[in-house]
């Protein structure tokens, strides 16, 4: 019985001695290096960042039970934290991503993110952190390049560079990111192509690259991304037709390629899908006609194809769809009459409006 009582003693006094000791001194002295490149002058969070025990009340930064290493650092600038809602404001910070966090070599998620003012560059060792599975830095305005060897973080998950003003190209190792899941690289300045085996990223459910520059075509590999949902492609500098693969696509329910130079034919398949929920191919140079392909399964939340160069009638397969929300053909070469019945019976005449000869309700009568 004595031996059982001395060693619960013995656990409980090493327990301690952990929780006392916490932190590595190296790892907190990554962090108080990180944090002298940053200035947060409204809400104070780094006025927790004091004493040597760096996992305990250091505020965003989270460390393993067991190792006492640091494993997270989560510092959003838009939160329901209480310091947020104390301050009544959301966080605005200044500075740039110290190098120094490189040396956190146990960090599986680094978010610093919707701070508005931070800047400089994404130092380029953090593609040497093994073990770091989210990388979100979103809402920033940090500029520079993606790190050409980020293919080396096999361990990511998430990747979210959007709302900032990286510039350069897609490096091609991006496509060796095996576990990748969630990918946002909207409203910069990136340019150039799209990889053309970005199929290789098998495990993504969101790829997101709006308003940016890049040029080139749609990548047909992006077909093999069987668990793809979620694909923006608009407000770019893309060219040429689009890929007849996705349209047999599973999984993918929103398609936003609007505001390109595509060209060609719409593929019948993106409108026979039936999972295609939100599908945007408004301001192309699409022409031809719009495939008759509808039916009773059918059902789009937005179906946009306006400003393109279609032309011929309004299919008459579209009556038969079980839901159109939002249906936008205006500003085509559309000619004939508007289809009776749902969906058209709710439609405003602007969704038909500047076509060549279109009538028929809620348009001037045959």
């Amino acid at each position: 019985m004595g031996v059982v009582v001395l060693l619960n003693l013995l656990a409980v006094l090493l327990t301690v001695i952990s929780a006392v000791s916490g932190c590595t001194p190296s790892d907190r002295a990554a962090l108080l290096a990180f944090r002298s490149s940053l200035t947060e002058p409204y809400l104070g969070i780094f006025n927790t960042w004091s004493g040597n025990n760096c996992c305990q009340n250091w505020y965003g930064v989270s460390c393993d039970p067991t190792s006492q290493r640091v494993t997270d650092i989560s510092l959003r600038g838009e939160s329901e934290d209480p310091i947020f809602e104390k301050a009544g404001r959301t966080g605005y910070m200044t500075g740039s991503i110290n190098p120094a966090i490189c040396k956190l070599d146990s960090l599986s998620n680094i978010v610093i993110a919707d701070w508005k003012g931070i800047s400089g560059e994404l130092p380029a060792c953090l593609t040497s952190i093994p073990s770091l599975r989210v990388l979100d830095v979103v809402g920033n305005k940090i500029s520079g390049k993606i790190p050409e060897n980020i293919g080396n973080l096999q361990k990511l998950t998430v990747l979210n560079l959007a709302d900032n003003a990286i510039s350069g190209g897609i490096p091609g190792s991006l496509v060796q990111l095996s576990n990748l899941k969630h990918l946002d690289l909207s409203n910069n300045q990136i340019s150039g192509e799209i990889p053309k085996d970005f199929g290789k990223l098998k495990m993504l459910s969101r790829a997101l690259f709006a308003r940016n520059r890049l040029t080139g075509s749609i990548p047909a590999s992006i077909g093999n991304l069987y668990r793809l949902a979620d694909l923006d492609l608009s407000i770019n500098q893309l060219s040429g037709l689009i890929p007849e693969q996705l349209g047999k696509m599973r999984v993918l329910s929103t398609l936003n390629l609007d505001s390109n130079l595509l060209s060609g034919q719409i593929p019948s398949a993106l409108l026979s899908y039936t999972g295609m929920g939100i599908l945007n191919l408004s301001r192309n140079s699409l022409e031809g006609r719009i495939p008759d392909v509808f039916g009773a399964k059918s059902y789009f939340m937005v179906l946009d194809l306006s400003y393109n160069s279609l032309k011929g009638p309004i299919p008459g397969s579209l009556s038969s769809a079980v839901y159109i929300g939002h249906l936008d053909l205006s500003h085509n070469h559309l000619c004939g009459a508007i289809p009776i019945g749902s969906p058209f019976d709710h439609l405003a005449a602007s969704s038909f409006d500047n076509n060549d000869c279109l009538c028929g309700n809620p348009l001037r009568t045959c």
